[in-house]
């Protein structure tokens, strides 16, 4: 099933030279899960690598701890987004809680799709952040669809183009 070993027991510690003492603090950074590489850079943010499709899921809190459970709800749900849509190439997803600006919706989640071709970006609101996640993934699927039916309408209708100059004739 997978492409390279991994051992049962991962190291305690891994030092990376030149990559700054944040990578020594995590350890072993490297988890094998589902299928999927999780790990974390030198800013925190977790990066879930999907081995199989070469999607990339970033996944990173703003004035926020990211719990596993939360990176494993927002990973289940954005891999529904790679059914649809084979060309992603990255998807990230920011989580942020605000709950001095705005009492009611205090979670903020913001969705950006890298997609060959302009890319996609939203935002969705909430009083839960596991909420504001389904939200998002709504938003961002029903965004998909809309863009693969364009895409398709202009494949099987297309229309003439007017030239605004006369074309020479042919003998």
């Amino acid at each position: 099933m997978n492409d390279f070993p991994i051992s049962e027991d991962p190291p305690a510690a891994m030092t990376v030279p030149n990559v700054g003492r944040k990578w020594q603090e995590i350890g072993m950074a490297g988890i094998q899960a589902a299928g999927r590489l999780l790990s974390v850079n030198h800013k925190g943010t977790t990066i879930m690598n999907r081995a199989a499709n070469n999607h990339e899921v970033i996944v990173s809190g703003i004035h926020l701890d990211l719990t596993p459970s939360l990176k494993s709800c927002v990973n289940e749900k954005v891999g529904r987004l790679f059914r649809h849509e084979e060309r992603i190439v990255r998807i990230r997803v920011e989580l942020e809680y605000d709950g001095k600006n705005d009492v009611t919706h205090p979670f903020t989640a913001k969705g950006h799709i890298a997609i060959h071709g302009p890319d996609m970006n939203c935002s969705v609101a909430s009083d839960e952040c596991h909420k504001s996640v389904d939200l998002l993934v709504d938003k961002l699927d029903r965004m998909l669809r809309r863009r693969a039916r364009l895409y398709k309408v202009k494949r099987k209708h297309p229309h003439a183009v007017e030239l605004g100059v006369l074309l020479p004739k042919t003998a």
